[in-house]
Parts: structure tokens; sequence; C-alpha cells
């Protein structure tokens, strides 16, 4: 049971979707997510160079994807660490999404440069460590276009629909969830987080949202995405995030996540089982 039933990304609120069979299609660019087979958004975790960033939505587009991820600023945990090229990759985004026709996911994390990355965006993503950053929910709300988030951490069920709200608030349902793993007190030793396929279904009963699964993130360690995409395509998820890297690249030169990104023959793989399976709800 919700505790806030006020909630307007409730079924209870929307009686058209109040069947949990059904679910609240979200378009971004020319993939629909909640509606038909799930969609894969695939690409590297930061762009890092424009050859590298054409590489890899090239390989994401020839295995069928229709949605580019790719990360201009980055939420970093250390300061000296890689914080994304910014304003510049920003531009090497529409260059990709002119030259191949993907649609664009890309992570905002300043209320200031909300409408900035929504120029350059086909969807907003809201990353785990900001899903509480109520200001930049408010912002991320009012741009209009579609919005990824994350669920935090050790965020509860309520706390990520609460959360989803603040955006809503704003007139935007065009919300997509994506669960991305939380973290335990025992998972350091195998995995970077555990994904927590469990809340999937009491998601699906509460809200009409799209729910989609970050493997990538989830596990940190690019030999358990395949698997564990495949368990979240089983339980039901209309799509799928997932970390590529260039075939042939060196992963100690990657500047970020260098673990988890796979090769695109991986990548070519998941697509095929995500075209067999049947996505979950149905709008």
């Amino acid at each position: 049971m919700i505790e806030f039933p006020e909630l307007s990304v409730l079924r209870r609120n929307q009686p058209e979707y109040a069947d949990p069979a059904t679910t609240r299609p979200v378009q971004v660019g020319a993939a629909t997510i909640g509606s038909g087979a799930p969609v894969v958004i695939a690409g590297p975790c930061a762009i890092e160079s424009r050859r590298q960033a054409l590489n890899v939505a090239r390989a994401v587009r020839a295995a069928g994807g229709q949605l580019l991820r790719g990360g201009a600023f980055k939420p970093r945990t250390n300061p000296h660490s890689f914080q994304g090229l910014g304003t510049e990759a920003l531009e090497i985004l529409k260059e990709v999404r002119q030259e191949t026709g993907l649609g664009i996911v890309t992570e905002v994390l300043d209320p200031r440069r909300v409408e900035e990355v929504a120029q350059c965006a086909d969807m907003l993503q809201i990353g785990s460590r900001s899903m509480q950053n109520f200001p930049l929910l408010v912002e991320v709300g009012k741009a209009g276009i579609p919005v990824l988030l994350k669920r935090g951490w050790s965020a509860t069920l309520e706390e990520w629909l609460c959360a989803a709200e603040y955006i809503a608030c704003q007139g935007n349902l065009n919300i997509v969830l994506c669960e991305r793993g939380i973290r335990t007190a025992c998972n350091w030793s195998h995995a970077q987080s555990v994904l927590d396929l469990n809340v999937l279904e009491p998601a699906r009963r509460a809200t009409p949202l799209p729910l989609i699964v970050d493997p990538s993130h989830a596990t940190g360690d690019w030999r358990l995405v395949e698997g564990m995409s495949r368990a979240a395509l089983a339980a039901g998820t209309h799509g799928l995030l997932i970390e590529v890297i260039e075939e042939s690249a060196d992963r100690s030169r990657l500047l970020s996540d260098a673990d988890q990104g796979i090769p695109p023959t991986v990548l070519v793989r998941i697509m095929a089982a995500a075209d067999q399976a049947d996505g979950g709800a149905t709008s």
C-alpha cells in the first residue's frame, strides 16, 4: 500500500490505466517505451571523444538500437575523476543524432543547465544520486520532454514515486522509471550493487509509468550484464539501459566505468533477446 494516495503518478489517479496490465507509453524519438517489445537504450557511459561517440553510435544502430545513451556531465564520487566533456559533449551528441538518427538520452545534473541539455536530448536522465534533488526534478519537469528517472541507491518504492511526482507536478507525465541496483552490506565482493528485480511487480501494480532496468550499473561488470539483462526481460521490464564500448577499446584507457561497458557483439545478443520478449505490460 502506497502511503501517499494523492500522487498523480499512481494508477488509482489515472482511471484509463487502472488495470495493472496496462502501461502509459512514452515516446522518445522513434522509440516507444511501454508498448511492444522492450526498448534497449545503449551507448557509452561518457562521451570521451567524437570518434568514440560515433563508433559506438554506429554499432548501436547496426545492432538495431533506436536510442543512444551518452553522458556529457558525469557525477563522480571522486572530484578528481573525469567529470565529462560538458558542452563539447553536447555538441558531439547533436552530430551523432544527425548522422545516425538515434534518439539521445543524456543526464543533467544542474537545474541551471536543464534548458541547455534539453536542446541536445530526446530524453533527460536523472541519475540515482540526483533522484531527490528536488529543484532539479522541478526544472526537468518544466522542460517538457521525456524523463528517465533512476532509483536512488537505497530508495524505497514510495520515495521513487514521490520523486516522479515532482516531475509530474510540472505537467509532464512522460516519465520512465529505471531500476539500477541497490546497495547492500554484502554485495561489494562480487558486484557493484544488487539488481532489485523484486521491485518491478510492486511498481507495476502501483503506477502505469514504464519500468526499465540498468544492468550495467547494477553489476559493475560487463561479464554479468547479459545474464542480468535476460533476467530483467524475463521479469517483464519495458526496456534496458546498457553501457557499450567500442569493440576494440582498451579498458585501461577509458575515463569512466571501464569495467561495465559491453562490446557490440554482446549487445547484438541482448537486442535479439529483447526482440523476442513481450515487454511486460501492454499500453
